[in-house]
């Protein structure tokens, strides 16, 4: 439930509150620390639409997440008891959200308070998480209840000299040792291909484990090391060392087949 704090409408604060309480990340519903928004234009009341707008280097902050755009737009409803439930919140223009998790980046974000789910669209749509980067051409998503970032639409997930791209990318986060938030497993679906230094390679699937650096992939596998190709069904990309393992067809129909192309010698 939300319950409205003190409003002051016309200057440009306004504090919000929330009587849930779960951990911070990228998302506003959750916690109880009271939101507050402020606005170089103001704020405007619209009683009968049952929204607040906050236009002009607009900004709202709930504990160490911040939501920074040109213009803010929170929707609310009014509750059979009396208080008021904010279900829908908008970013519009120049949208930044940061966190202790992590920033993200577009041009417009819709977050469903009732999910949890915040939606990010528009152009150079980007996470950064630590050393990790999250792009999309069409959407980004964040699923608070399961701590997950999904990037559709030529996504890639990209660490130091590692890149992985997909149609579909779903981005799992947890913190490590030192209580720092970052992407441990990476699912790709559609148009799978990782590239590093040396190696390329591509399959219809893959899962990729950030803390041993194991790409798992599956389906029409191929793996490219300047003219050396190796085909097959299944592999594991180690991406720290540089060993592949290419697997066979379960059913045996097909097996694991590379060529490798000798290095020419100089002729004297």
């Amino acid at each position: 439930m939300i319950r409205f704090w003190p409003i002051l409408v016309g200057a440009s604060l306004i504090t919000l509150a929330v009587a849930q309480v779960r951990a911070q990340s990228l998302n506003f519903g959750t916690g109880d620390a009271p939101i507050e928004i402020d606005a170089d234009n103001g704020i405007e009341w619209q009683q009968d639409s049952l929204v607040f707008v906050a236009r002009g280097n607009a900004r709202a902050v709930r504990g160490d997440v911040r939501v920074l755009a040109d213009e803010l737009r929170a929707y609310y409803r009014k509750s059979s008891n009396g208080a008021t439930d904010i279900w829908r919140l908008d970013a519009i223009g120049s949208v930044r959200i940061k966190s202790a998790e992590g920033t993200a980046f577009g041009d417009k974000a819709l977050y469903d308070v009732d999910n949890s789910v915040l939606t990010i669209t528009g152009e150079n749509l980007k996470l950064v998480s630590g050393e990790d980067w999250l792009t999309a051409r069409d959407q980004l998503e964040f699923w608070e209840t399961k701590q997950m970032a999904v990037a559709r639409g030529n996504a890639a997930a990209m660490r130091e000299n590692k890149k992985l791209n997909a149609n579909v990318l779903a981005a799992y986060f947890r913190k490590d040792k030192k209580g720092e938030t970052g992407i441990y497993r990476v699912d790709a679906f559609e148009d799978v291909k990782i590239t590093t230094d040396k190696d390329q390679a591509t399959s219809e699937r893959g899962v990729y484990n950030v803390e041993s650096g194991i790409a798992t992939l599956s389906g029409s596998v191929k793996i490219r090391r300047g003219d050396n190709v190796l085909n097959g069904c299944s592999a594991e990309v180690n991406l720290n060392t540089g060993v592949s393992k290419l697997h066979s067809c379960p059913s045996g129909i097909s097996r694991a087949e590379g060529r490798f192309q000798p290095v020419k010698k100089k002729s004297k």
